[in-house]
């Protein structure tokens, strides 16, 4: 099993970055999916989740209106189109899939740094 995450990078305030995130190894359309994030000193928190089917999203409420998450089943690949970014958006983002029977996978992470 493999959740390989790119896409990450060094972006100045108001940027934009896509995080990418392929996995292998299991169903994918079978889990849910979701990105997290860990800043230095603080918990890992929910960014954004989809559902196996991409029918439902939720987003946590410092992300909405600026992050967009998806995915392509064909692909085994979820998204996530970041824009306006701003500072305390720096951290650690990780690719997280859940499967209905609660099999949990992460990714190794990807740093996304935000500054002028």
């Amino acid at each position: 099993v493999q959740l390989v995450e790119s896409g990450g990078g060094l972006v100045q305030p108001g940027g934009s970055l896509r995080l990418s995130c392929a996995a292998s190894g299991f169903t994918f359309s079978s889990y849910d999916m979701s990105w997290r994030r860990q800043a230095p000193g603080k918990e890992r928190e929910l960014v954004a989740a989809i559902t196996s089917a991409g029918a439902g999203t939720n987003y946590a409420d410092s992300v909405k209106g600026r992050f967009t998450i998806s995915r392509d089943n064909a692909k085994n690949t979820v998204y996530l189109q970041m824009n306006s970014l701003k500072p305390e958006d720096t951290a650690v983002y990780y690719c997280y899939a859940r499967s209905r029977n609660y099999r949990i996978y992460w990714g190794q992470g990807t740093q996304v740094t935000v500054s002028s």
